[in-house]
């Protein structure tokens, strides 16, 4: 540092006589104060400069990176996990079946012989379906104490009356399934035997075999499904080897079917399709199990009785 300002000094002072000096006015003994402390200064800066480590991602006052301290630097600190992607929405809803397996005669198991007599009505509400005639709205309910699932058994009751095969395929009448709050035209009812038996008996049918309440019924306003049959089927579609589901298929029907105005029929062919107006719970009378009132797009009827 001081050969650095004497060389600067003596560069910059005139050139006297080498064998003597020239005295320094006070002036020029303050400029070269001032320019050793100038000199310190340069040399302080440098040296901070070069021991500073260059950090590329600092940035300007101000800038994040700038401000960014080592434990915060984004290559020391571990990437945040990217979310799992969301699951897909499928376009088309996959629905389980609704009805029992095909293969199934009947199911096993007790069934219940009594329940509550007091009912759990399904809330869902669904389209209106059929292309014209009067539109029937109608509830759907479960027995508590039934052991069977009002949803579950809604959906089986939709299935089966939305279906271009059933009434509203005619185009004399639409339906519509309304929740347990909603006005309704008639109910479907699954019921214990015994319950069952008293809602047909009130309703004037008697539904008794040997003493014990055996078919379905309707009532005024009222589709009542006996829970024997839905679990068990009926003897006539056991012999013939008709599963349980068109079993029901066909008890809804029927049923609802009464509710309609149409009254019992016979078969009209031996060996054809029974129409669903024939009471295959107990016979077929020549024909063979039907589930629906129409066939090959056709309604299917045979002579009333």
């Amino acid at each position: 540092m001081t050969g650095f300002v004497r060389v600067w000094t003596t560069m910059t002072t005139p050139a006297g006589p080498a064998t003597e000096s020239r005295p320094l006015s006070p002036s020029d003994r303050w400029r070269q104060v001032w320019l050793v402390v100038l000199a310190a200064a340069l040399v302080l800066l440098t040296v901070v400069a070069v021991s500073r480590p260059f950090d590329s991602r600092s940035g300007p006052p101000g800038h994040p990176a700038a401000a960014a301290s080592p434990a915060q630097s984004p290559s020391l600190v571990p990437p945040s996990p990217m979310p799992s992607p969301p699951s897909p929405v499928p376009t088309d809803e996959v629905k389980a079946p609704v009805f029992p397996a095909a293969g199934v005669m009947k199911l096993d198991g007790d069934v219940p012989v009594k329940g509550s007599g007091q009912f759990e009505y399904a809330n869902e509400r669904g389209p209106v379906v059929g292309s014209g005639g009067r539109l029937r709205r109608f509830k759907v309910a479960v027995e508590k104490g039934s052991g069977e699932d009002v949803a579950a058994f809604a959906a089986q009751v939709r299935a089966i009356l939305e279906d271009e095969r059933s009434w509203v395929g005619s185009g004399s009448v639409r339906m519509q399934m309304v929740a347990g709050a909603d006005q309704a035209d008639f109910t479907v009812y699954l019921a214990t035997r015994d319950t069952a038996g008293r809602m047909c008996e009130v309703g004037g049918t008697n539904i008794r075999i040997g003493g014990v309440p055996f078919t379905s019924c309707r009532a005024v306003g009222k589709a009542i499904i006996n829970l024997d049959r839905w679990r068990l089927s009926a003897q006539p579609y056991l012999l013939a080897g008709t599963d349980l589901a068109a079993y029901r298929q066909y008890v809804i029907n029927h049923e609802v079917g009464h509710e309609l105005g149409h009254r019992h029929e016979g078969c009209p062919k031996a060996g054809g399709p029974a129409p669903v107006m024939v009471q295959q719970t107990l016979t077929l009378r020549g024909c063979v199990p039907w589930s629906w009132p129409r066939n090959n797009n056709r309604n299917l009827a045979g002579p009333r009785l």
